[in-house]
């Protein structure tokens, strides 16, 4: 029997997240012999909308539709899965907020080994799986085995596996509503608070000069700042930044910041850990600047240079005014 993988798909506004196109290719490295089903959870017609998008990357998607997932708390949306997933399901969420308030309770639901925040499958030997995560903020990679033989819940980093631009599956849309029985939890839905937008709103943007712990001092962000001007880009930042008080919270990139998808993305003296990269979307230009050569970051950017920003970036601002 083949095994049954099942990809939980996050969305929002009726549009699936890049997500959805990376984990059709992980689903692959897993295991090339799965039948994999894509999983999707909302209500009405934006649900439908993703749903029919997903069909294009799956075979086969599994739609939820209930009332009570307008907005999909955890408690629920674990809740539906248990009700429908079969006990030997291997299920890949992303490892962002939502993944990770939900994936670990499922794993315990569904008696499963729980394996977090993966960036990369090595190999199946038999029902033992290799694969990678990283620790130290991505500066050391480990290596673990599972056996997923009875099933396993699997927290898949976002932007860890390259999408499949053509991929097409051509698929079908399942209706599962009536099978996951009802849906009340102890938590519940309240609003969403949206963060203020400051001077600059960095979403919007195409280009970003953005700007980590690297820059050393405050006085140094001139050059930062000097760079975006001559490029027509705007600021942005990381985490350090933002808690030393350099910046304003609006200008912060990441999960705990805001989700940016510019055409062009330069990152300068900016590591690269998961929660940085969880706020870049769409598939950005990515070109690093960071002294160190074992920076996260390099893994992802499509241009990486090694050298110190406080005497690279100033050089680069000279070459393109000339320019």
């Amino acid at each position: 029997m083949s095994r049954q993988v099942f990809a939980y798909i996050i969305h929002k506004d009726g549009k699936a997240d890049d997500t959805a196109m990376e984990f059709a290719v992980a689903a692959r490295k897993l295991d090339a012999n799965a039948e994999v089903t894509a999983v999707v959870a909302g209500t009405g017609a934006a649900l439908d909308a993703v749903a029919n998008e997903v069909a294009a990357l799956y075979k086969t998607v599994w739609k939820i539709d209930n009332a009570a997932l307008e907005y999909p708390v955890a408690d629920m949306v674990r809740k539906a899965l248990v009700g429908i997933l079969p006990k030997d399901a291997v299920v890949l969420v992303p490892h962002e907020h939502f993944g990770l308030d939900m994936a670990p309770g499922l794993s315990i639901q569904l008696d499963s080994p729980y394996i977090a925040d993966v960036v990369d499958f090595e190999s199946l030997d038999g029902g033992t799986l290799n694969a990678v995560r990283q620790e130290y903020s991505g500066m050391v990679s480990t290596h673990v085995a599972c056996d997923i033989e009875g099933g396993a819940v699997i927290t898949v980093r976002p932007g860890a596996f390259q999408a499949d631009e053509n991929a097409a599956a051509g698929g079908t849309v399942a209706d599962k509503s009536g099978d996951v029985g009802d849906l009340t939890v102890g938590r519940r839905y309240l609003e969403t608070v949206v963060a203020e937008v400051g001077d600059v709103d960095i979403t919007k943007s195409e280009i970003l000069v953005s700007v980590g712990r690297g820059i050393e001092d405050e006085d140094n962000l001139e050059i930062v700042h000097d760079l975006a001007k001559a490029m027509g880009a705007d600021v942005s930042c990381s985490r350090p930044i933002v808690d030393a008080k350099w910046l304003e919270k609006s200008r912060q990139v990441g999960t705990s910041g805001q989700t940016v998808s510019p055409k062009v993305y330069l990152a300068c003296g900016i590591s690269g850990s998961f929660q940085h990269m969880g706020g870049i979307k769409g598939a950005p230009f990515i070109v690093a600047v960071n002294k160190n050569a074992k920076a996260p970051i390099f893994q992802v950017a499509d241009i990486g240079i090694v050298a110190d920003i406080l005497e690279f970036l100033p050089e680069l601002t000279e070459a393109v005014e000339e320019a």
